[in-house]
């Protein structure tokens, strides 16, 4: 049967001339269909509009969560902490503070230092995300006296030292540039350790695809082989590590100093970490046989790796071994198997050439220096770059995978300021 079907919408009203009933029910169907559409459109828009709300003012109260496509944007402490908004962060803090209660070495003093840093850490994580910028800009943006005017209207509960620690961020930050492979400033990115050099950079007799390869792959002596590496991952596997991880939580001097190598730890040594190391080595396609250290140089082909692989995969199994091998006990006269076993596989230091170096060592982290050098005084083009950067502007690397054990952030910015002083001056 045909009949019309009259239409009323803002603009008025609007006849479909024989229509039939099944056209009819297909239409309002459809219908349907675009209001549901219209009402997500309406609630993305109204989740954006609040995400782009971003004040000051939320910022530094501690309940915000910041979102980003509908997402909390996450922070960190010792890196693998994470939260989703300050307060989320004050309990962990205060319970830090709490622990090792039978230990004198910890005064009352000691306690309330840790738990000032602890808020630090937080608040710089907050504000320097890997994910979104406006925090920062929020804070450079603005002067001092409107960030404590923010504070003093914040009716929240926050621990000691909040707001220091947030004018101190601000501080820094107005006069830093922050060196990382996805920074918005173009020389920053150049003095990222992951920028690609096209041209390749001879360091100790090999080429190297950046200065990230080659320091990941010095990690590993030249005869470590892929299925050496398979095997001491099943190793890994077959051990409960919540005792040995017990053991070093238990004592204070042996935590606090080493917090992110140890919560870089746990976090690695979980089975589903562990399955992943093992999946990503067979992702890769590499023969067994193959020498890891020579698989991470370039030869053939550029770029076999890209300088994120280097990091997550190769750089941190790397560490994970060393690490192993640095914290497992060597109390009995054989010592511990699995630390034995590590040893065998060179996993007690760093070989290159005749010299050896311990994995946690000042020898290793100048290292950095040496080939700093090679890329940013003896490469004319990223010469160029470090030595056009103004000395007013402090150069700096805060990233959210923590303060790395192999070289400590405050080092590895020394090294990056007294690099950029070099190629500035007329001698190297």
């Amino acid at each position: 049967m045909a009949t019309s079907l009259t239409i009323q919408n803002l603009t008025g009203k609007f006849e479909l001339p024989w229509a039939s009933t099944r056209n009819i029910s297909c239409l309002l169907a459809v219908c349907r269909g675009l209001l549901f559409v219209q009402l997500l459109l309406t609630v993305a828009a109204t989740s954006n509009a609040q995400e782009a709300r971003l004040t000051l003012q939320a910022l530094v109260t501690p309940s915000t969560v910041v979102l980003k496509d509908g997402h909390p944007v996450t922070f960190a402490i010792h890196a693998f902490v994470e939260f989703k908004s300050l307060a989320e962060a004050f309990p962990y803090i205060e319970s830090q503070t709490q622990r090792w209660k039978g230990d004198v070495r910890l005064d009352a003093a000691a306690r309330q230092r840790l738990g000032r840093t602890l808020v630090r850490e937080a608040i710089e994580s907050r504000v320097i995300s890997m994910t979104d910028e406006r925090p920062l800009e929020l804070l450079i943006t603005h002067t001092a006296q409107e960030l404590k005017d923010a504070m003093a209207r914040v009716k929240e509960p926050v621990p000691p030292g909040y707001e220091e620690a947030f004018l101190a961020v601000q501080q820094k930050w107005k006069h830093s540039l922050n060196c990382w492979s996805a920074s918005p400033s173009i020389p920053a990115r150049v003095l990222s350790n992951w920028y690609p050099i096209e041209e390749g950079i001879v360091l100790y007799g090999a080429t190297y695809d950046s200065t990230e390869h080659f320091w990941q792959a010095v990690k590993y002596h030249p005869d470590v082989t892929v299925a050496e590496l398979k095997d001491l991952l099943d190793a890994l596997q077959k051990r409960d590590w919540k005792p040995w991880l017990a053991r070093l939580d238990d004592d204070s001097q042996v935590y606090l100093p080493d917090a992110y190598a140890l919560e870089f730890l746990r976090h690695n040594l979980v089975p589903e970490r562990l399955r992943w190391f093992q999946e990503e080595l067979d992702r890769q396609g590499l023969h067994p046989s193959d020498h890891v250290r020579q698989a991470q140089q370039r030869e053939s082909a550029p770029f076999r790796f890209t300088a994120f692989e280097e990091k997550v995969l190769w750089g941190d199994l790397a560490d994970l071994l060393h690490l192993v091998y640095q914290f497992s006990p060597d109390h009995s006269p054989d010592g511990d198997a699995l630390r034995q076993r590590l040893g065998k596989s060179h996993f007690d230091a760093i070989y290159l050439g005749e010299r050896r170096m311990p994995f946690i060592s000042e020898e290793f982290r100048s290292l950095m220096l040496e080939i700093w050098k090679v890329k940013y005084l003896q490469t004319p083009r990223f010469r160029e770059v470090i030595a056009s950067i103004p000395m007013e502007i402090r150069l700096e690397h805060f990233l959210n995978d923590g303060d790395s054990p192999d070289i400590p952030i405050p080092i590895y910015v020394g090294y990056l300021n007294q690099i950029r002083g070099l190629a500035r001056g007329k001698g190297d």
